[in-house]
């Protein structure tokens, strides 16, 4: 999907990008993508054992791997070797991307234009950026900014106080005061006694009849999307990394932490300050205690507590 929040220079050779590194099939790259989306004129990145399958399976033109990786790619896709795939990867970003490893303020901000947003209410001091869309019966509270390109669907409640970039919304979306939506995650490459800016060019999809509560913080994808499906509720004070994917009818409570591109699945449960660690997998109809710290996948129908997370059996076994 062409990208309407990030702005890439045209399509690239691939030589251009590498111009260090041998290339048999010199195509022009359209875009960077992660395995299982990436086509034939895409680019990708294998970096983790964790994606062995997707790796396999992937419709890439061209990865970025190591030598001990590069074995697990099919025949189709052009290898690219590399010492540190995170940081080429950066490289090879910001040649294509030039504004997406810092968030620059939007200079097209100004207050709504009334008769182009007939249905839409606005609290005081709202600021709109360029090509926004807001659909019908949409309240918008006071202090808010949406920047340019967000779409926001019919019916939705915007707080007080809320920033939304990079990021589209279904309808029924609930969103209460001081969350900031769809903002650059923590995404740096410690390379040579300095850390280097990894670019984020996702977006945060919110699907309908979602609700999140005040002060929640919700990165924006780095590749992929940052995604809360439909009917999901999260209490206040939540953080969502980049990429991190939540399933449908999940609760979440106060002060739970998600660490970068892990998978939530469908009508899960979370107590207050736990913590999800990055790459993870949780399964469908999972319940995790308040407090707990997972730190490896959960199969489905799982209950979890404690630190790192057990079976909730084993917890009250454990702690007699």
């Amino acid at each position: 999907m062409k990208s309407i929040f990030f702005f890439k220079k045209k399509s690239v050779k691939l030589k251009k990008l590498f111009p260090k590194i041998k290339i048999t099939n010199n195509f022009r790259v359209d875009n960077i993508k992660s395995l299982s989306l990436a086509k034939k004129n895409d680019l990708s990145f294998f970096d983790k054992a964790t994606y062995l399958s997707q790796a396999s399976k992937t419709q890439a033109g061209a990865c970025i791997t190591t030598e001990n990786l590069k074995k697990y790619l099919n025949n189709k896709t052009n290898i690219i070797i590399v010492k540190n795939v995170l940081h080429e990867l950066s490289i090879v970003l910001n040649k294509m991307y030039s504004s997406a490893d810092i968030d620059y303020p939007d200079l097209s901000l100004n207050r709504p234009n009334i008769k182009k947003f007939k249905s839409v209410k606005f609290g005081n001091n709202v600021l709109i950026g360029n090509n926004v869309q807001i659909g019908k019966n949409t309240i918008i509270g006071s202090n808010s900014i949406i920047e340019h390109s967000v779409k926001i669907g019919e019916n939705c409640v915007i707080g007080s106080g809320v920033v939304i970039k990079n990021s589209i919304l279904g309808d029924r979306v609930v969103i209460q005061d001081s969350c900031k939506i769809g903002l650059k995650g923590f995404g740096f490459i410690p390379f040579k006694n300095k850390n280097i800016k990894f670019p984020h060019i996702g977006r945060v999809l919110i699907f309908n009849d979602v609700e999140i509560g005040s002060a929640c913080t919700i990165d924006r994808g780095s590749i992929d999307d940052t995604i809360i499906g439909a009917n999901s509720y999260l209490d206040n004070q939540v953080h969502i990394a980049h990429n991190v994917k939540i399933g449908s009818n999940c609760m979440i409570a106060g002060q739970v932490g998600f660490a970068g591109s892990s998978i939530i699945g469908d009508n899960v449960s979370i107590g207050g300050q736990a913590g999800i660690s990055g790459h993870l997998h949780i399964g469908n109809n999972v319940k995790i205690g308040g407090g707990s710290g997972v730190v490896k996948n959960i199969k489905d129908n799982q209950v979890v507590m404690g630190y790192p997370a057990i079976s909730l059996k084993d917890f009250i076994k454990n702690n007699k």
